[in-house]
């Protein structure tokens, strides 16, 4: 066993330790998920995964990644005791402790999105669609605008204006705000860069 899949077990464990404490029905609700046999299923960019204090799995049986199950692990650890109700969006560098992490998003999450659409407004949205992206309530001055479910109370806003004579192409993704009652900074660019990853291999 590799240190980092010994790391991994470890961190994997200790996750499962801490939702075996937790009383999962009393958490559905707020954390929109569905209570079936002691567990929750949770859906992430529409795929859904059972979680308990036996393990992580999709539906197939087979556990995810590691960051996938962090992330997870971590919105059911965090839930808050109500639904927060702030829901104007927001940038990622208005959350809390994103400060050292901003770079990151800039360079991971946004600008491979502009770059490998840039000229392509049409394949980001085949994409888009693709993932079960959606036309936002709000109408926006963006080439395009689409809105996804990352997890059940977590959506996140793509918005998008196309490269022209005078600028190159630029994407911009906001959350919630009260996303950070769910999540902390480094499991939001890690969600964040899961829809850039996502979306980008299915123009591939």
């Amino acid at each position: 066993m590799s240190k980092n899949t010994s790391i991994f077990e470890k961190t994997y464990e200790n996750y499962l330790k801490q939702i075996a404490a937790i009383d999962l029905k009393n958490v559905t609700e707020t954390l929109g998920a569905q209570f079936e046999k002691n567990s929750l299923i949770i859906s992430l960019y529409g795929k859904a995964f059972r979680i308990s204090q036996n393990g992580i799995m999709n539906l197939s049986g087979i556990r995810p990644s590691l960051d996938i199950c962090v992330i997870l692990c971590q919105y059911i650890l965090r839930c808050p005791p109500f639904p927060p109700k702030p829901k104007d969006w927001v940038s990622f560098r208005d959350f809390k402790d994103s400060g050292p992490l901003t770079v990151y998003w800039r360079n991971d999450v946004e600008k491979p999105i502009a770059t490998a659409f840039s000229k392509k407004r049409e394949s980001l949205e085949k994409s888009g669609r693709k993932m079960d992206g959606y036309d936002p309530v709000d109408k926006l001055p963006y080439d395009l605008v689409m809105q996804f479910d990352a997890l059940p109370k977590i959506p996140l806003l793509m918005m998008f204006n196309d490269a022209d004579e005078e600028f190159p192409a630029q994407c911009s993704l906001l959350f919630q705000k009260r996303a950070e009652a769910y999540l902390d900074a480094e499991s939001l660019a890690i969600l964040g860069q899961g829809l850039a990853i996502r979306i980008i291999g299915r123009n591939e």
